[in-house]
């Protein structure tokens, strides 16, 4: 290991602002793939290599961190975040992580014995995996607001809990119709149970106040400081702009202040919303926003929108998936129910055909196999060269069917894997296999079959839908199994591989969460990868991941996270 200092881009070494010595760095600019120390001036690598070489460059203002051998990598990026959304939530009544019926109700006590008698109960994160048939009631709720109207979005944004207040205010009774694109819960004479599915969820969400400035500044600070905890230096936010339907609020103008006033410690993508309800008239509206991140103002920030974000369909446990074949009903027989096209596929291959043509980069949502079938077929009407040139990704893909592998790759797709998913909790054993049967079973989260395929991969989280930390959703993607930081013992989640021939490398997975959110986000020049000249994101591990068995990877933590030269996690 080890070997002499490389010297970066300016042509000669300069006294550093920081150095990093006595570890394992992982760098392509030694032959074996690791050297000892880095050296960084002005938030670029200015050197790596030897320790004896890097600690010439010290000065008497240097900070010198010995890393006592522990492992250096890229900082980790994440290709499909809700940052400042999760933050909020963090912030608010946060049922992430709770098992049961029981803890969710006494997380919300809690949370209203501290609220105005006039608030609005507001948070989220529950799992489905709690309720019967993963549907809460208001009456639950009801027994624990106090008479104040309540909005809670579940884990994956894709269904509302409300109580019987938010219901009446939002006028939503027995006699209202469902939305073309979302389901009221009902009981038998009609009347709403409390839980409201994809565009059902907007109902009541244009009740809710929307947060203000200062509560999506304190979201995105918490988002912050959570994700650089994780090792996280630069992400794409999945929808910046107001999603009414999923209850999320619009952080573009947060992000622009961040970028402006040096707040924003992470660099940023944003993924601007399409609104499926306005159609083309709301091009205009996306190109202005682009280009405001692209002002002198900001050019210097860490924000830029260039990515659009169409949702094609739902999720498989609302029977809102776009699927190719229909749903099964709860005796395994066929229904004629296939999901929910938010986007009609004829009509997307125009809307991309035109966002293209302005040369945005397109972010879809396809979750169910029809879905994936409709961005492919998207894509495949695009010009070759610039459809290889934008990086057009799609994000989630639990369903893919053996027809369509192949195409990721000859259409230049990215395949944006959210891999903690990829194992077998009760939501995908009591929510998912009853209602798709064995063969699409083997359809989902195929990540080592398109890796074989040559697709290029970028790994995501979806938080705050799931953990953030890119540890744990290595952890899956490697063991196809849940960790016990996050799971329970004895259970098949963490005992009993999920597809086991999905499961993809250790150093497959990293460059997921490197090098693969890196080129999605157009920025393998500047970060990805420890070389000099490269932006000085790193990320130090406590545990050495290209040395301990598989099984360990989930008990791994960061312990120091540095972005853009500045350390922003852990210290010496």
């Amino acid at each position: 290991m080890g070997g002499t200092a490389v010297a970066g881009g300016r042509g000669q070494f300069n006294t550093a602002d920081l150095i990093l010595i006595g570890g394992r760095v992982r760098t392509p600019a030694h032959p074996s793939g690791f050297t000892d120390a880095i050296a960084v001036t002005g938030g670029v690598i200015e050197a790596v290599g030897s320790d004896a070489g890097i600690r010439d460059l010290a000065g008497p203002r240097t900070r010198v961190v010995d890393l006592r051998g522990r492992l250096a990598l890229s900082a980790f990026g994440d290709a499909h975040v809700h940052a400042i959304n999760g933050g909020l939530e963090s912030l608010r009544c946060n049922m992430l992580g709770l098992k049961t019926r029981q803890d969710c109700l006494e997380r919300i006590a809690r949370y209203c014995a501290d609220l105005p008698r006039d608030g609005w109960v507001l948070g989220g994160g529950w799992s489905m995996e709690a309720f019967p048939g993963g549907t809460p009631t208001a009456a639950d709720l009801d027994a624990v607001t106090g008479g104040r109207p309540a909005f809670l979005p579940n884990r994956d944004h894709h269904g509302a809990w409300v109580n019987t207040v938010a219901l009446e205010r939002a006028g939503v009774d027995a006699g209202t119709r469902d939305p073309v694109d979302g389901r009221i819960e009902r009981y038998p004479d009609g009347s709403p149970a409390g839980t409201l599915h994809d565009g059902a969820m907007r109902l009541v969400a244009r009740q809710v106040p929307p947060a203000t400035d200062a509560e999506l500044r304190a979201g995105l600070a918490a988002a912050l400081k959570y994700l650089h905890s994780l090792g996280i230096a630069h992400y794409q936010d999945a929808c910046v702009g107001t999603a009414g339907e999923l209850g999320i609020s619009d952080t573009y103008r947060t992000y622009l202040a961040a970028a402006a006033d040096g707040t924003l410690t992470a660099d940023v993508t944003g993924a601007l919303w399409w609104d499926r309800h306005r159609g083309a008239g709301q091009i205009d509206d996306l190109l202005g926003r682009r280009e405001l991140t692209r002002g002198e103002e900001h050019s210097a920030g860490r924000f830029r929108a260039t990515s659009v974000k169409l949702m094609l369909d739902g999720v498989c446990e609302t029977f809102t998936a776009a699927m190719s074949t229909p749903y099964l009903d709860s005796h395994g027989h066929e229904t004629d129910h296939h999901g929910n096209f938010f986007i009609d596929p004829e009509e997307l291959k125009s809307i991309a055909g035109r966002l293209a043509a302005e040369g945005f980069q397109l972010h879809f949502h396809a979750l169910g196999d029809g879905a994936v079938t409709a961005g492919l077929d998207a894509l495949e009407t695009l010009p070759a060269a610039a459809r290889a040139a934008a990086r057009h990704h799609l994000a989630h893909l639990q369903f893919i069917k053996p027809s369509d592998m192949s195409r990721f790759a000859a259409l230049d797709a990215v395949a944006n894997f959210q891999p903690l998913w990829a194992m077998a909790d009760p939501q995908m054993l009591e929510l998912t296999l009853p209602f798709v049967g064995p063969e699409r079973y083997g359809w989902q989260y195929q990540i080592g079959g398109l890796a074989r395929l040559g697709t290029r991969l970028a790994f995501g989280s979806d938080w705050p839908v799931s953990s953030a930390d890119p540890l744990q959703e290595m952890h899956v993607a490697v063991n196809r199994v849940l960790s016990r930081v996050l799971g329970r013992a004895g259970t098949p989640e963490c005992e009993e591989p999920f597809l086991p021939d999905q499961a993809v490398t250790a150093d497959v997975a990293i460059r997921a969460f490197t090098e693969g959110v890196a080129y999605v986000n157009h920025s393998e020049d500047v970060t990805g990868r420890l070389l000099p000249g490269m932006r000085a994101d790193v990320v130090v591990l406590d545990q050495d991941l290209y040395a301990i068995p598989a099984a360990d990877i989930g008990n791994t933590s960061a312990v120091l996270t540095v972005a853009n030269g500045q350390v922003v996690h852990g210290d010496e």
